[in-house]
């Protein structure tokens, strides 16, 4: 990619607890927070938020589209900049139906909400209603 061109993407990092999942040049990164769903185009004005469970859409600069689930966690955004921290990050090609729906029965039956939130977020990021 030209210099010219890095100039006018976001640097965005996707991170893990124990990884970095993602790390390159986008063109959008959208995201839910506490204050609701959220996209960070060039030039975003700086922010800290906090994520809630749910997905993560990345739109790098060479056409490729990353969807990850991600657990609670971070998102900041400065001199386009997105960092994006999470206890739990999934890739959508990590991420299978039958262990999802089960995760999803496991958490109902111990009545476990917050556990439910992060399963059904895999779900939606490979498309699944749960």
């Amino acid at each position: 990619m030209a210099a010219k061109e890095q100039g006018k993407a976001l640097q965005v990092e996707l991170v893990a607890a124990d990884r970095v999942v993602w790390s390159g040049q986008a063109g959008e990164v959208s995201a839910r927070t506490v204050e609701g769903d959220l996209g960070v185009l060039r030039g975003h004005t700086p922010l800290l938020s906090l994520l809630v469970p749910g997905v993560v859409v990345i739109r790098s600069t060479d056409g490729e589209t990353v969807r990850a689930a991600v657990a609670e966690g971070f998102l900041s955004v400065a001199n386009d900049h997105v960092s994006i921290l999470s206890e739990d990050v999934y890739l959508e090609s990590e991420l299978d139906t039958a262990t999802i729906q089960h995760e999803i029965e496991t958490a109902r039956a111990a009545e476990d909400h917050d556990a439910v939130l992060r399963a059904e977020a895999k779900f939606r990021t490979i498309g699944k209603a749960s």
